[in-house]
């Protein structure tokens, strides 16, 4: 693999001592690290050497996390994202998923963790390409886009994964358990609105334009990819 072919991991990150850090621990496992030490550079490089994967700090120095992750949604990133953060309580979670991120990792900082958690997100795709077709929802497998009555649709990588999911089951009653361990492949602890989030914001980019309700609420047990 050449150095042009190395997947760019946007770091940023205010503490510049942690943002060497997390570069450093990149670099060394084959990673092309690029520092940002404010949002306002992020977002700048965030447009500039489309990152294969975007690591934002919360707590970013004259500036917001969450406001920033928002910001590089709106210009039309769907790269990964994965927020640093402090705290571990379902408020917060949510917060980071409806800013547009991806999923988190806790501080203080383990190499360990968050190296396994990059490595997720980085991992090559095995998908051939496919074509997933419900009616007039089609999920391209390759470029992770969908379409609704051709009206393309850009989803983030868990946004691509839960529709997979449904898609690949439809009429199909999925359980909350059953979502968390194939989509996150690991437990969210405690009681989490993650599901529910996602689930929401999948419903809005298809249903915009007044298009039919396809994944439907089971109470009390999941959801299900149908239409009637």
């Amino acid at each position: 693999m050449t150095l042009a072919q190395i997947p760019y991991v946007l770091v940023i990150e205010s503490d510049e001592n942690l943002a060497h850090k997390l570069a450093y621990d990149l670099k060394k496992v084959g990673y092309n690290p690029v520092e940002a030490h404010s949002a306002i550079i992020g977002l700048q490089y965030s447009q500039e050497y489309e990152p294969a994967l975007i690591i934002v700090d919360r707590l970013l120095t004259g500036g917001s996390g969450i406001s920033l992750c928002k910001k590089i949604r709106h210009h039309g990133n769907t790269s990964p994202i994965l927020i640093l953060m402090s705290r571990d309580e379902v408020e917060d979670r949510v917060a980071c998923l409806e800013a547009g991120a991806d999923d988190y990792c806790l501080k203080p900082y383990c190499s360990e963790d968050f190296l396994q958690l990059v490595k997720l997100y980085l991992q090559p795709s095995t998908n051939t390409s496919e074509q997933l077709c419900f009616g007039n929802l089609l999920l391209n497998t390759s470029t992770r886009r969908a379409s609704v009555n051709k009206r393309t649709i850009d989803l983030t990588m868990k946004e691509f994964e839960l529709l997979k999911y449904f898609m690949e089951h439809p009429h199909e009653v999925l359980t909350r358990g059953q979502i968390l361990e194939h989509v996150w492949g690991y437990d969210f602890m405690g009681e989490s609105n993650v599901i529910e989030v996602y689930i929401r914001y999948l419903r809005l980019k298809i249903e915009n334009g007044g298009g039919r309700r396809l994944i439907q609420t089971v109470r009390r047990v999941g959801y299900v990819l149908r239409d009637s």
